[in-house]
């Protein structure tokens, strides 16, 4: 299994999510996953450290993310 970290940025606010997947499955795949989920509903909830959020897509501004056993991962500032 691997383990992705998605960072929304918002007009106001920042949210982290983690992602479990398949050992085969590349960032890629999750950026193309999370850009379908956004396209297809106005509201998504998502669940952070402190509990669950709900993320109205107009407010997204970017969105990062990062394969938690990236060598990379700690030189990204979030």
């Amino acid at each position: 299994m691997k383990e992705f970290i998605v960072c929304y940025t918002l007009e106001d606010d920042i949210k982290r999510e983690r992602i479990m997947k398949k050992a085969d499955i590349g960032k890629e795949q999750v950026i193309q996953e999370i850009v379908e989920k956004i396209e297809q509903r106005k509201y998504f909830l998502t669940k952070g450290e402190h509990g669950y959020y709900w993320i109205n897509r107009s407010s997204i501004r970017y969105i990062g993310v990062h394969e938690k056993d990236d060598p990379k991962f700690n030189q990204i500032k979030l």
